[in-house]
């Protein structure tokens, strides 16, 4: 379990700079960019916890977690300039975190022994995309989660993946699986651009073919 929890900081710490980035952008101050980047790599895992009756969660009774993404926030106020002109770097971090914590997610819920498919996805994608979610609430945009961008998906293929390998491999390896699965997915659609369709209004697609 030494990668997968190694891969959790990885992932920790790569949320945490991606929630403070959108906050610097958005002019908040240090409390603000701090409070962000702590939303950001942390409510996925509490949201999570709290669904399944894991009470305290994890994620706030081990402050392991909470020191490691205070430290990503206060790195990224420091080194803003630096870090944001390697933005190809942070999307490769996101798409590990999206990975690990999906895969964190769907176990967490068959360490509880839910057996149902639905809920186990479920565990996975709200600790994948938790925290995303409220920092684009947070800051008035909306979540990239809701866009054309392939990212739930890859989050719930991941999940889906668990399930499938569960029964044929051991725990470790099946983890393993959905990590590589999400973050496949998710890098895959990054370099080929992949987008799920957006619904049009039919009075739009009118307009469109009276100008063309």
């Amino acid at each position: 379990m030494l990668l997968i929890e190694m891969f959790v900081f990885i992932g920790t710490i790569a949320f945490a700079i991606s929630g403070s980035l959108l906050a610097i952008q958005k002019r908040l101050d240090i409390f603000g960019v701090i409070l962000l980047g702590l939303t950001t790599a942390l409510a996925g895992g509490v949201i999570r916890d709290l669904m399944i009756g894991n009470i305290p969660p994890t994620n706030l009774a081990e402050p392991q977690y909470f020191l490691v993404s205070l430290l990503a926030s206060l790195a990224t106020i420091l080194f803003y300039e630096r870090i944001e002109k390697v933005t190809y770097s942070i999307s490769l971090f996101d798409a590990i975190g999206l990975g690990v914590f999906t895969a964190v997610g769907a176990n967490a819920a068959l360490s509880f022994e839910f057996s149902q498919p639905f809920l186990i996805i479920a565990m996975g994608l709200v600790t994948g995309i938790g925290g995303g979610v409220l920092r684009d609430v947070f800051v008035q945009e909306i979540p990239q989660v809701f866009r054309k961008e392939v990212y739930g998906l890859a989050s719930i293929a991941g999940s889906a993946a668990l399930i499938l390998s569960d029964d044929f491999v051991t725990p470790i390896l099946s983890l393993y699986i959905c990590l590589t699965v999400t973050f496949t997915i998710r890098m895959l659609a990054l370099k080929w651009k992949w987008n799920i369709p957006v619904v049009e209004r039919k009075s739009k697609i009118k307009q469109k073919s009276i100008n063309s």
